[in-house]
């Protein structure tokens, strides 16, 4: 057993450095070229864009885009913020005018713009409370559409900048493609993506 393990190992290797030892016929010869492809983008890419139009946009609304050249957002941004400020006052002037009515209520006088001509009030000492209420609530609410403008403002500014350097022409392009199953005769959907190489 032990002798014909040895010769199998034996006949093995033999047979292996045997079929190695034939020569091959393909000979390699070194040819190297070295090539120079020019670059054929124009516009170069800025990695400080994107944060100096956010730095600007946040030391002055509008800026950002202004640094962009994208003109048309600014008057969306101060009119958002605008808005907001708008509200804001108006809410507050409200909020004052049922305070006022209400504390006065509560001193005993009954002279106030919501009480009315006759002995009864229009509107009821609970109605002013909520609408004491209501009006600190959209006062509240103004202010977070104020901030929420101007913190798109920055984004917008920000993500704007990164955008502008992007290369796109027609060399890429994204279509739908529909295609029709030619055994189930059932529709296929996709999107075909192109790109051309010059």
């Amino acid at each position: 057993m032990k002798t014909n393990l040895l010769l199998y190992w034996f006949l093995f290797f033999v047979s292996g450095t045997l079929a190695a030892q034939t020569t091959d016929s393909l000979s390699v010869t070194k040819n190297e070229r070295i090539v120079v492809v020019e670059d054929s983008i124009t516009t170069s890419y800025n990695p400080l864009a994107p944060s100096k139009a956010a730095f600007y946009s946040a030391v002055l609304p509008g800026l950002g885009q202004a640094y962009n050249k994208r003109y048309w957002k600014i008057p969306i941004i101060y009119a958002g913020m605008a808005s907001g400020v708008y509200f804001y006052i108006k809410n507050d002037n409200d909020y004052d005018r049922f305070r006022t009515a209400y504390k006065r209520r509560l001193a005993g006088f009954t002279d106030d713009e919501f009480y009315g001509n006759g002995e009864t009030p229009v509107i009821s000492n609970d109605r002013l409370i909520d609408a004491q209420r209501s009006a600190q609530k959209n006062k509240d609410i103004s202010i977070i559409v104020t901030l929420a403008f101007y913190l798109v403002n920055i984004v917008d500014a920000n993500v704007d900048a990164h955008l502008k350097q992007f290369n796109v022409n027609e060399n890429l392009s994204v279509q739908p493609n529909f295609e029709v199953n030619p055994i189930n005769a059932s529709t296929n959907y996709g999107l075909s993506l192109r790109l051309n190489l010059k």
